[in-house]
């Protein structure tokens, strides 16, 4: 190549002596018309390396049946590998043409070696863009921190990269330069800090399986409540359910405690939790009247009739004096209330009957008893979740009234200060 480059570009000046021109005149003209030579060559092998490359990786695109080659062509990358071509043909002829102009041909060798470098790495970004892109729609990846290694690989590049345009730029020796680097690595963690916390941040996320695109996480810290879009070597994206963007450091997800419902989702049921406060003044012992009356209640009637045998037989065998309700065995309306919810949960359609469920009676506070609720909705999307929720708990707050009991609630309205 550099024979055929000697022949295109040494030719003038010897033509320009033979016609009888000064040495330095002919020196001047050649040396513009190389230029101009050059520059044309330069587009010409710009246009017709950007064609064959576009075209061929078109048609290669469109036999293949791997989507690789899509994504490379959707990242433009034959159109920059064709940019670098040309830049390789000048860097070869520069020499030549500036063979008689040490210093300029020393300026003009540094700036187009720093853009082919440049261009080289443009290429790389783009080689692992369409590799990311690939690698997102294959199931077993869609949820891999694939941005986060893409961005270290980089960021590793970029600094080879740069301290090979130092030492192009400048005539240090990349031995000395990365020498000066290590010296100054202190400096360079302080500048990196954020990035190397990603990074370590993103290896655990990966390793551990914390979070994946697609979870649905919850972190109050960061005010973030939805699903993550995006994870990349300093930042994960989370779309909130308000279509707000909350961006949450990646090394927050390691250092700080967060929520993440993917359990949740692939379980058989949504849980539900919630409790209603009874006021304790209305619980009370019930009579044979009122069990009497509570046997119009279809759900508990059986259990009512059971147990209030059970009950009898114990009391009987050990001539309990039932004057007083406090003597012997007794059924309360707290008590029957609570197998009334129970038996309810079990005949509601919308209640997961494999998954725990129960009515449980947690510690007395000073606004009440607290009447707990533990459950699995067998639907799991939100709006259905609540709606499940909301149904239970309108019939249960209605059905207090028909055990005699009564909810607690602070009063509406103040009365006058004194």
């Amino acid at each position: 190549m550099h024979k055929l480059l000697d022949k295109i570009f040494n030719f003038l000046y010897p033509l320009f002596r033979d016609w009888g021109m000064s040495r330095n005149f002919a020196s001047y003209i050649s040396l513009i018309l190389n230029i101009v030579i050059l520059v044309a060559l330069a587009f010409a092998i710009y246009y017709i390396a950007k064609f064959v490359l576009v075209t061929l990786t078109a048609i290669f695109a469109q036999k293949t049946k791997t989507k690789f080659d899509d994504y490379l062509i959707h990242n433009k990358t034959t159109k920059y590998t064709a940019y670098l071509i040309p830049f390789f043909f000048i860097y070869k002829a520069v020499p030549i043409i500036l063979d008689k102009y040490e210093y300029w041909e020393s300026v003009f060798g540094k700036i187009v070696g720093v853009y082919i470098v440049l261009i080289s790495l443009w290429i790389i970004r783009t080689i692992f863009n369409a590799l990311r892109d690939y690698l997102k729609q294959k199931p077993e990846y869609s949820d891999k921190p694939i941005d986060s290694f893409i961005q270290v690989i980089m960021i590793v590049l970029w600094i080879f990269g740069v301290a090979l345009i130092i030492s192009t730029l400048f005539g240090i020796k990349q031995g000395e330069l990365l020498t000066i680097l290590g010296t100054l690595s202190a400096i360079i963690i302080l500048i990196f800090r954020d990035t190397i916390l990603g990074f370590v941040s993103s290896v655990q996320v990966a390793i551990n399986d914390m979070v994946r695109i697609g979870d649905w996480i919850t972190m109050d810290k960061f005010g973030a409540d939805g699903d993550v879009i995006e994870i990349n070597l300093t930042t994960v994206k989370v779309r909130n359910f308000d279509n707000t963007i909350t961006t949450i450091p990646t090394y927050a997800l390691s250092s700080d405690s967060f929520q993440n419902w993917r359990g949740m989702q692939k379980s058989d049921g949504r849980r539900i939790k919630r409790h209603i406060l009874i006021k304790s003044s209305s619980i009370r012992f019930l009579n044979n009247d009122d069990l009497n009356h509570m046997k119009r209640v279809q759900l508990i009637s059986s259990y009512i009739e059971t147990r209030q045998a059970e009950i009898e037989k114990y009391n009987d065998l050990r001539d309990v004096d039932k004057s007083l309700s406090l003597n012997g065995r007794n059924m309360t309306n707290l008590g029957l209330f609570r197998k009334y919810i129970i038996q309810y949960l079990i005949t509601h359609p919308g209640l997961n009957k494999d998954m725990h469920m129960m009515c449980r009676q947690l510690q007395s506070t000073a606004h009440g008893v607290p009447l707990e609720i533990y459950a699995f909705s067998s639907d799991k999307r939100w709006a259905n979740y609540e709606y499940i929720m909301a149904d239970i708990f309108d019939h249960v707050m209605a059905s207090v009234i028909y055990f005699d009991l009564e909810i607690f609630e602070l009063p509406s309205t103040i009365g006058p200060l004194n």
